[in-house]
């Protein structure tokens, strides 16, 4: 019941006036069953923008520190998460992978709509960075299409560190479905995990104009990454990995050789809300 009390008389009002959103690709969502909505993510906006263009219900995969606040304001984010409908996801446990694999698929098995942001963490700079193969998991062992999701404008609505949200423009555009069959029977494999993920990232890259840097955005913002020359994917170099995550599966074992080397395994947690 507060999902749509927020969504049409407590919240949804003043964000559509705030940012007077606009809709590109509505009719890639679908009227039933499940999908997996893949998003760059920019801003906390996002996870309100997003469910206020689609009618059906849309659940995110919190991390769950929004449910173990101190004080007046953990008391208000663990209701308000809680009433909403949205799953805690404890990320820093061993069993973290697997819990959040099990809190999405029940979601998608019961017929509903799952958001998610592959880069696992807000971008720090506006850029959109690599994904996390917990995206890759879900979709393979749910068989649910992914629709891929780009924000744009909330970065400006939201900017990161502010306390107020500024009026700007902000739309929402929604790419074709991904249909991963020709995949079936192969979740696990961490190759092809890897090239379903960059497919849908650069799906994102397409959608939202971003430029793609090849890191994890956890990474540079921990300081762990330093970024290259190589770091960056040009728009040449980010259609040859696009054409290498949509082919065979040699072209898949090749892209997730470099996963192997780049940590895939530890970075496989669906995470979905900003750090």
């Amino acid at each position: 019941m507060w999902y749509w009390l927020f969504k049409y008389v407590l919240l949804g009002p003043l964000l559509r006036v705030a940012g007077r959103p606009t809709v590109v690709g509505l009719e890639y969502v679908p009227a039933d069953g499940s999908a997996i909505f893949a998003s760059n993510h920019k801003a906390v906006l996002d996870s309100f923008f997003l469910p206020l263009v689609v009618s059906r219900r849309i659940t995110f995969l919190a991390k769950s520190e929004y449910f173990t606040g101190k004080g007046p304001k953990g008391a208000f984010q663990r209701w308000f998460f809680t009433t909403v409908g949205q799953v805690p996801i404890d990320r820093t446990g061993a069993d973290a992978a697997q819990d959040a694999l099990n809190a999405g698929l029940k979601v998608l098995k019961a017929g509903n709509l799952l958001g998610i942001y592959p880069e696992g963490t807000r971008s720090p700079d506006g850029r959109l960075y690599k994904g996390k193969t917990g995206l890759a998991r879900l979709a393979l062992e749910s068989g649910a299409p992914v629709i891929p999701v780009a924000m744009v404008g909330t970065e400006k609505m939201n900017p990161i560190g502010s306390r107020m949200w500024r009026p700007a423009k902000i739309e929402v555009r929604f790419g074709e479905p991904i249909d991963f069959s020709r995949f079936d029977g192969m979740g696990g494999n961490r190759f092809v995990e890897r090239a379903v993920t960059d497919e849908v990232m650069y799906k994102l890259m397409q959608l939202s104009g971003q430029e793609y840097v090849d890191i994890y955005a956890a990474s540079l913002k921990n300081g762990v990454a330093q970024e290259g020359p190589a770091g960056k994917m040009s728009g040449s170099a980010a259609g040859t990995a696009g054409a290498h995550a949509a082919g065979t599966g040699a072209h898949a074992a090749g892209t997730g050789a470099h996963a192997a080397g780049t940590g895939a395994d530890a970075a496989r947690v669906p995470d979905t809300r900003a750090s």
